[in-house]
């Protein structure tokens, strides 16, 4: 209807421009978690093959943040875990990975999980079955599982320099954790990428209803590339090798992503906080990295005479 038939008193109608959605249909705003993540690969990559006592710091770092957006996000649906012997194990941890390896690992595991059980009995009994639970389950969730790969920098003959490599040579568990973080942010890019223009097909829609089959295909396909090229130059290994990595890291990291969006649904929340733009959390960077880690670890070991 043109002005002249809507009246003398009628207002023209103005067609609204939309404005253009800065975040795709896969619920992230891709350029800021590109940038976010290029950053945060690079500082793990730097402290990896030039400090090995840096890595260890920056992994201790994001996992005592990992560990109190869990806090809070439990803390909200009304479950308050004892913060300081959790953030104390949470620490102790990925040290003593490095510095006394697997056993040394589980005793702190232990002895943590005794200090939460034992703060947690001082105080009143309403609610200690819930919260000893989540404190326990927190320190295994992310401290224990993410210094898997703290790991292979002391498994590889005990050696844990403080400072620089000996003789600047980088060893071979240091190449074994940079396969791991390459395939880990293959299976992320590569899924994102595919899942974001042509998945169709759900994996779990009660879970994650973003992530699809489609998706995992491509994190798959693009791993693989991946594990192959680090399998060969990075490891000297057969390239069979790689693509065995590259599909055990896929589902060790899908499942951990899966993990992750149970919990939250659980808990009701999106994301477990906003710090790192286009991405959410540090939890929401971490979930696939900590069920992908004793995976490798194990894997490693396994292809160590090949």
């Amino acid at each position: 209807m043109s002005q002249a038939q809507q009246g003398p008193g009628a207002q023209p109608r103005v067609r609204r421009m939309q404005r253009p959605n800065p975040t795709p249909k896969a619920g992230r705003n891709l350029p800021a978690a590109i940038a976010v993540g290029l950053a945060m690969l690079f500082a793990v990559l730097g402290g990896l093959l030039f400090l090995p006592l840096g890595f260890v710091v920056v992994t201790t770092t994001f996992a005592a943040m990992g560990a109190w957006e869990i806090f809070r996000a439990l803390e909200v649906s009304g479950t308050r875990i004892p913060i300081v012997p959790v953030m104390t194990g949470t620490v102790a941890m990925p040290i003593s990975a490095y510095f006394g390896g697997l056993e040394s690992l589980l005793f702190a595991m232990l002895l943590s999980s005794v200090a939460v059980l034992l703060w947690r009995s001082i105080e009143s009994a309403e609610g200690s079955a819930r919260s000893i639970f989540g404190g326990v389950f927190t320190l295994a969730w992310v401290p224990f599982l993410i210094s898997f790969a703290v790991l292979p920098l002391h498994a590889t003959g005990g050696a844990t320099p403080v400072g620089l490599y000996d003789d600047g040579v980088v060893p071979q568990g240091a190449w074994q954790i940079v396969t791991l973080l390459l395939l880990v942010v293959s299976n992320d890019t590569f899924g994102y990428l595919v899942g974001a223009s042509l998945g169709k097909h759900p994996m779990a829609p009660k879970i994650s209803p973003k992530k699809s089959w489609e998706g995992f295909a491509g994190s798959v396909a693009g791993a693989m590339v991946i594990g192959v090229l680090a399998s060969i130059f990075l490891l000297g290994k057969p390239w069979w090798v790689g693509v065995a990595l590259a599909v055990a890291m896929v589902a060790a990291a899908t499942a951990g992503d899966l993990a992750e969006s149970m919990v939250k649904r659980e808990l009701g929340i999106k994301d477990m906080s906003s710090v790192l733009p286009g991405h959410g959390g540090i939890m929401d960077r971490l979930d696939s990295i900590v069920f992908a880690s004793p995976a490798a670890f194990i894997l490693f070991a396994a292809f160590a005479g090949t």
